[in-house]
């Protein structure tokens, strides 16, 4: 009776509770001492253990418990060695990565993935330290008294374009009534003559965060106080390129003294790019911290930024493929005979949306790289070549405009992009339509726009809206962990300032001109391209670069040295 009960209690078997990442933490054969019963030996052991205290479950519920406060031991050390181990995919790794903020204020989560585990495409660039510093001067502060007092000087001014080039004129305009000394009204923006969007600044722009932000520098009103209602302005259409702030005092300080209001027009590309420093950083507090985005717009843009991030990182590409932009570069779209004539009547119709450069052809645009590229251009260069020896000749359909969005595709692949990339494509609807996007989707079939990611109801409010439409493509390319704009233009160039001054997130700038002859050399090996591309953009990734190193650099653009500093003198970059 005795030994049958010994059987029995032998047969019984104990379960504990123990937590997976306390498991997970132990060696496989700490774990396989604990689950399989030692080999009794005949021989002595090392240690002496008695054989009764042995089949104690209070000996084994101690050594759990022992093995069970080292695991936690080690799970407080290192959270992440645990991680490594673990077959699903973690959350928390996809979100706690490299929180960025920028001096703007605004909520920007942005989503650094595991480089070593998603690929190289995705790594960011280094950015040596460098951070924000607006520290103004010493002189610059104890004016600044003065000139917020004031209430003898207004500016007014009015900006037009798309938005992005709107916000370099109002940019510019907070630097001249600082320079004048000057009240600044809020600036009027022009109805856009492509799009006829009628918005005003406070349907775009937070304007209370706008006043709030630069209340020690510029005094913003709403508009004209009442003893100056009735004042008829002095009006200024034709200011030169690129003045200086002495030219500015000399031409209009006298004048809105005298009259008390000052309206100009035409602000882009007027100042000059060169300022003293103070007015530097004024120009990147303005661009960077004071235009922040209207709260219905920042909160969408937020959240289709959040869509594309659920699962993981994603590319924003700048599509510039839209009918105005081949009006307005001199380029031709090529899908067909009848598109290319389509843009050619609308140039002679309207030569004053022709930007620059009107005596060069569209073949000497293309090869000086001041084309957009189109979705062949992105993809295979093999179709390059195929375009630029029988398409257009022979005038097919989709030919130089496909051709375009195979170079697209083409860079991507050699830049090691996977297929599985999740891509944000911003900007309006294509000339010719989706068809003409056809080669990139192909290659790339997780390809989203805004109407894609927005769920019913939700871009309503701003479907006649072009420059809302604009806002939102900002802030979700913005967020994306690498961008790359087909051409250069007004968002591409605040894009690249905003990212490099959020900490030089990856921003890759297409080397059109020197990459064509070997978009165009189908002879060449696969790898032999993939290297050679890699190389002519190994430093065009979204690195820290000094403003200081080429003339005429705008520092919201390139916002080093007088807008970000590190611990490191800025000549080692």
């Amino acid at each position: 009776m005795a030994k049958s009960k010994a059987i029995s209690n032998a047969k019984k078997q104990s379960y504990i509770s123990v937590p997976s990442q306390i498991i997970n933490s132990l060696s496989s054969s700490s774990l396989q001492s604990l689950l399989v019963s030692p080999k009794r030996s005949s021989s002595s052991s090392f240690f002496f253990v008695n054989k009764y205290s042995c089949r104690s479950p209070r000996v084994w519920l101690f050594a759990l418990f022992l093995f069970g406060l080292v695991g936690m031991l080690r799970l407080g050390w290192n959270v992440n060695t645990l991680i490594p181990f673990s077959p699903y995919p973690n959350p928390c790794l996809q979100t706690q990565q490299s929180i960025e903020t920028t001096g703007r204020n605004h909520d920007s989560l942005v989503v650094t993935a595991n480089n070593e585990e998603l690929g190289e495409f995705w790594k960011q660039p280094d950015g040596l330290g460098y951070r924000p510093c607006l520290d103004f001067s010493r002189e610059y502060r104890r004016a600044s008294e003065a000139i917020v007092k004031d209430r003898s000087k207004y500016l007014l001014v009015v900006v037009s374009g798309g938005i992005s080039q709107q916000r370099n004129q109002i940019v510019d305009a907070v630097v001249i009534a600082r320079i004048l000394g000057a009240a600044l009204v809020v600036p009027i923006l022009q109805v856009n003559v492509i799009w006829g969007d009628e918005s005003e600044f406070s349907d775009i722009f937070d304007l209370a965060h706008f006043k709030s932000v630069l209340a020690d520098d510029v005094r913003i009103l709403s508009s004209l106080p009442s003893t100056h209602v009735m004042t008829r302005p002095v009006e200024e259409r034709r200011t030169p390129l690129h003045v200086s702030p002495n030219w500015i005092r000399s031409r209009y300080l006298k004048r809105i003294n005298r009259e008390g209001v000052l309206l100009l027009r035409g602000l882009d590309s007027r100042l000059s790019k060169d300022l003293p420093p103070d007015l530097q950083k004024l120009r990147c507090k303005v661009a960077f911290q004071a235009l922040k985005f209207a709260p219905p717009i920042l909160e969408l843009g937020n959240k289709l930024a959040q869509r594309m991030q659920s699962k993981g990182p994603y590319l924003a590409l700048h599509l510039r493929m839209e009918k105005d932009v081949w009006v307005r570069t001199g380029c031709s779209p090529g899908l067909s005979q009848e598109y290319d004539e389509l843009i050619q009547d609308e140039r002679r119709r309207r030569p004053e949306l022709l930007t620059s450069k009107s005596n060069m052809t569209y073949h000497e645009r293309k090869l000086a790289g001041l084309c957009p590229l189109n979705a062949f251009e992105v993809t295979r260069y093999e179709l390059v070549l195929s375009y630029a020896m029988l398409c257009a000749p022979l005038n097919t359909r989709l030919c130089t405009e496909q051709a375009s969005v195979v170079v697209y595709f083409r860079l991507l692949k050699a830049l090691g992009a996977p297929r599985s990339a999740r891509i944000y494509w911003a900007g309006g609807q294509p000339l010719g339509g989706e068809e003409a996007l056809s080669p990139l989707t192909r290659e790339f079939p997780h390809f989203y726009n805004k109407g894609d990611l927005a769920l019913p109801g939700e871009l309503e409010p701003f479907a006649k809206k072009s420059s809302f439409m604009a806002a939102i493509d900002f802030i979700v390319s913005e967020r994306s962990d690498v961008f790359m704009p087909s051409h250069g233009g007004n968002m591409g160039h605040a894009i690249q300032g905003q990212r490099a001054f959020s900490g030089h997130k990856k921003y890759i700038t297409p080397n059109k001109r020197h990459m064509l002859p070997y978009f165009l050399n189908s002879s060449m090996p696969e790898a032999e391209f993939n290297s050679i591309i890699k190389e002519l953009h190994h430093e065009s990734l979204g690195q820290p670069e000094l403003r200081s190193s080429k003339a005429g650099r705008d520092v919201t653009k390139y916002p080093i040295p007088e807008c970000m500093c590190n611990n490191v003198r800025s000549h080692s970059i």
